[in-house]
């Protein structure tokens, strides 16, 4: 799709791990995720970053939201009452339908239409679906609606830049946050890369292997989900400790 090699300067910067200078003034701006602050900031009602607040403000045509709006609203997410890393594909049914459409070169408008009505009640579902923020913009584009495709592509390049800031990716110690599995996927995707691979890491890191572009990239980088595992087993604490008492290993993705 052509959304995909034009989501601007964004996505250059997160792929281009070489370019450090344009990196480095990302990750300036934000730096790692300040957890316990977002979580105690997402769940006040009397705090400007109250996630419910900054919820509508992203769901509207508001294009005022900062940098740091935009962190506290995608960590936000991972303290709010209904957050399931492992939640169920969203209208999986209608999902599969709309899976042969998605790989066409061109759809017809009224398939189109069935991917925006899609991808508008899939994010009001989960707000940061980021296949679904990118199929939104294709159809936009897709049918001229370029003020409208302007405003969703700056609130998804602003989650990926969010995504850059937490770290390089590139070692345990410095992996990126994410605050769902296939957030892993979506951002090596939209950054050019392809996936080949994923394994745990103990105590709390998944591992996505690539297809390196040249000799000087990573051949995979890390992501840290221990917020993710921590939210999740606080929900499902059947499924912290195993039948001999031992931690259970990580759900599977």
């Amino acid at each position: 799709m052509q959304i995909l090699r034009t989501i601007i300067l964004a996505v250059i910067v997160l792929a281009s791990m070489s370019v450090t200078d344009l990196y480095a003034s990302v990750k300036t701006s934000l730096g790692r995720p300040d957890l316990e602050a977002i979580m105690a900031a997402s769940t006040d009602p009397s705090s400007d970053y109250y996630y419910p607040k900054l919820n509508k403000r992203f769901m509207d045509n508001d294009t005022t939201m900062t940098d740091e709006d935009f962190q506290y609203f995608y960590y936000g997410t991972l303290f709010q009452e209904d957050y399931d890393p492992y939640r169920p594909t969203f209208r999986p049914k209608q999902l599969e339908v709309l899976r042969p459409i998605y790989l066409k070169e061109r759809q017809s408008r009224s398939e189109r239409q069935m991917m925006l009505d899609y991808a508008v009640a899939a994010l009001e579902d989960n707000p940061v679906n980021i296949q679904q923020l990118v199929h939104r913009i294709y159809v936009y584009e897709q049918n001229g609606k370029y003020d409208l495709a302007k405003i969703w592509q700056y609130k998804l390049n602003h989650i990926l830049l969010v995504i850059a800031s937490s770290g390089t990716g590139i070692a345990p110690e410095v992996a990126r946050v994410v605050v769902y599995p296939e957030h892993e996927y979506d951002f090596l995707n939209l950054a050019g890369l392809t996936a080949t691979g994923q394994r745990f890491e103990e105590p709390s890191y998944d591992y996505i292997s690539v297809n390196p572009r040249n000799q000087s990239d990573p051949e995979g980088y890390y992501f840290d989900i221990a917020e993710m595992l921590r939210q999740y087993f606080l929900k499902h604490p059947s499924e912290l400790n195993g039948q001999d008492g031992e931690a259970a290993e990580a759900p599977v993705n």
